[in-house]
């Protein structure tokens, strides 16, 4: 069975420039020394030229032969190495969301049944545009509606979205004193969720109040807070770093969705930033440049 679905590879053609046997800008010589340099692989294996030794029909059947781990290792090299390419030559990506699909792609690599950990947990569902279509335009909606029924729909929106990515989500629930507005499992963490449909951007003293009631909970708890209307400079600013909790805001959601971004995957970033910078809040918009 191919690795990878001819759909897919038709993507891929078109994102690495693979028409005429040719791969991005690379002569053999600099895709052999690509290859040797950052994934220590011999690209020049008679394994790889079976049904031709152009570039590109090299690479095409050395996706389709290697194993799932090295195809997303090399899929990310590749990816890197066209965006530095492109930036350094000023030019504007041709294909609609590029990045996104591709990152859909490597969901769907890594997220098959033979892929699932022994702790059980479900592989990472198939890319479903429709879906996210769907998502998208119920974002756009909430806005017409009276502000209490805004909030519980809010809430069930973000719901449905951290279930297209098979973050095992739940609904609102409450404790003794105090109100989650969901949660959901990343990474092997747990996710408390405060989710605000407001007027204003969320100040500090919001953002206090979430991170108190992670600290409340046991120590590997992680918070996720999603604001609409935004985060005041002042209120981050205040708010310090090194806290357990990551921000985002509606423009965050709208382009998730939009270009077509895997959620796990601007989570991901999201937490790598957080930890690289103390900052909770990073825009998707800043992690994933066009």
């Amino acid at each position: 069975m191919s690795n990878i679905r001819s759909i897919d590879m038709m993507f891929l053609d078109d994102i690495f420039d693979m028409g005429g046997g040719y791969v991005l800008n690379f002569s053999d010589r600099t895709f052999a020394q690509f290859f040797s340099e950052e994934l220590n692989i011999d690209i020049n294996d008679p394994v790889y030229a079976r049904t031709g030794s152009s570039k590109g029909k090299r690479l095409r059947c050395f996706l389709q032969t290697v194993d799932k781990p090295t195809i997303v290792q090399t899929l990310k090299a590749l990816w890197e190495y066209r965006e530095a390419l492109r930036q350094h030559e000023g030019q504007i990506d041709k294909i609609k969301n590029a990045h996104g699909r591709l990152l859909a792609l490597i969901n769907l690599l890594e997220g098959r049944p033979e892929n699932v950990s022994l702790a059980g947990r479900p592989p990472m569902p198939a890319f479903d545009r429709p879906k996210l279509v769907q998502l998208k335009a119920d974002l756009i909606s909430l806005s017409g509606l009276a502000a209490q029924a805004r909030g519980y729909a809010f809430e069930k929106f973000l719901k449905q979205l951290f279930d297209v990515y098979g973050l095992a989500a739940r609904e609102p629930f409450r404790l003794r004193g105090e109100q989650i507005d969901g949660s959901f499992q990343f990474a092997n963490e747990t996710y408390l969720v405060e989710a605000k449909w407001q007027g204003q951007a969320t100040g500090v003293a919001e953002l206090h109040t979430f991170h108190g009631k992670i600290e409340q909970k046991a120590a590997w708890t992680r918070g996720l807070f999603v604001s609409n209307s935004g985060f005041t400079d002042d209120g981050l600013a205040a708010f310090g770093k090194g806290k357990r909790v990551i921000c985002m805001d509606g423009f965050d959601l709208y382009e998730t969705l939009h270009r077509e971004i895997p959620l796990n995957h601007v989570l991901d970033l999201k937490v790598r930033r957080a930890a690289e910078t103390g900052s909770p809040f990073t825009s998707v918009r800043d992690l994933f440049p066009e």
